[in-house]
């Protein structure tokens, strides 16, 4: 990480990190980090745990959906860890949680919720990208406008989270095997077949 963990944290700080430890079998990194201003800790804290609350008008798949993605596609090492680990915990298919970076190939996999839902993702998070009305028309086919709220706070949550995780260069914990956008790419790279030698010893044409 660019920044050190503080060698002491604020008392009220201290509880939430040795859950996490007890939990998880360490302290998460960006606690570390948001832990270094108890208001903005717990106020993140609390804005996440409202927004993944068991009685969510999201489901927790669709939850996990969100995060992942949003996570992948901000680059972001940690949040892809962690929230993969939610998504394999929530989510019975694995072909689903390993199709999610390239779900339109995949679209079979989802359902046309969670294919809406994911739309909407992109167009709040990829740069360029705008939201239109024709994807709000479609999401109210399953959310009222309280829900609409929701969904849309908790992708907004999931930028702010991703975005501070990567500045700072927040690392993976092993949580989940779910890789990253530049793991994807860069394995697609390697897979690619090197033309370049095959082209350098192609023996000349001869000339007729």
């Amino acid at each position: 990480m660019r920044l050190a963990k503080k060698n002491k944290y604020s008392i009220f700080v201290r509880p939430l990190l040795w859950l996490q430890k007890r939990n998880f079998g360490a302290e998460l990194n960006p606690s570390l980090l948001w832990g270094r201003r108890p208001p903005l800790f717990w106020l993140v804290a609390g804005f996440f745990g409202y927004l993944d609350r068991r009685h969510s008008p999201l489901s927790p798949v669709t939850r996990s959906l969100i995060c992942v993605r949003v996570s992948q596609l901000n680059d972001c090492e940690f949040c892809v860890d962690a929230n993969g680990m939610r998504l394999a915990e929530r989510c019975d298919s694995v072909e689903k949680i390993k199709a999610l970076s390239q779900w339109q190939q995949n679209s079979a996999l989802f359902t046309d919720e969670e294919i809406a839902v994911l739309h909407y993702v992109e167009a709040m998070t990829i740069t360029g990208q705008k939201v239109t009305e024709d994807m709000l028309s479609d999401l109210q086919q399953w959310f009222n406008e309280d829900s609409l709220v929701e969904l849309t706070a908790l992708i907004a949550f999931q930028n702010l989270s991703a975005k501070f995780n990567t500045a700072l260069d927040v690392p993976a914990q092993g949580f989940c095997s779910v890789p990253t956008t530049s793991a994807l790419k860069s394995t697609a790279t390697a897979d690619e077949p090197d033309t370049s030698s095959a082209q350098q010893q192609e023996p000349p044409q001869s000339k007729s």
